[in-house]
């Protein structure tokens, strides 16, 4: 079952991201990550991967792919330990990005979940 979700959640992406793709620089690999990651947090089911799908889409066309990818390793770099994961933490300027990603979700939230 889940693996028949996530198929679908790739074969959608792949079809109905065309014209999207167009439109911004998120390689398709990231749009199905995501997709994933969203299903296995709000559901296994259809409805899940059509408002994954959804959120993906309107993050994308918020905030350009080197913004995104930048955002997530901060993030990552701050679950860290040690004197690297501090830098990360303690950066106001990693602030702002964060910031900016979590504008944009909030965003594709009120767009796709509501």
């Amino acid at each position: 079952m889940i693996r028949r979700a996530f198929e679908a959640a790739a074969l959608l992406l792949l079809l109905g991201g065309a014209a999207v793709a167009e439109e911004n620089d998120y390689p398709t690999n990231a749009r199905v990550d995501y997709v994933i990651g969203c299903m296995a947090a709000n559901g296994q089911s259809r409805e899940a991967m059509n408002r994954c799908a959804c959120s993906v889409d309107t993050l994308a066309s918020i905030l350009p792919y080197e913004r995104y990818v930048a955002a997530e390793t901060i993030l990552s770099m701050r679950q860290g330990v040690g004197q690297s994961a501090s830098l990360f933490r303690n950066t106001p300027q990693y602030d702002d990005t964060i910031a900016e990603l979590r504008r944009a979700q909030a965003e594709a939230e009120v767009r796709c979940f509501k």
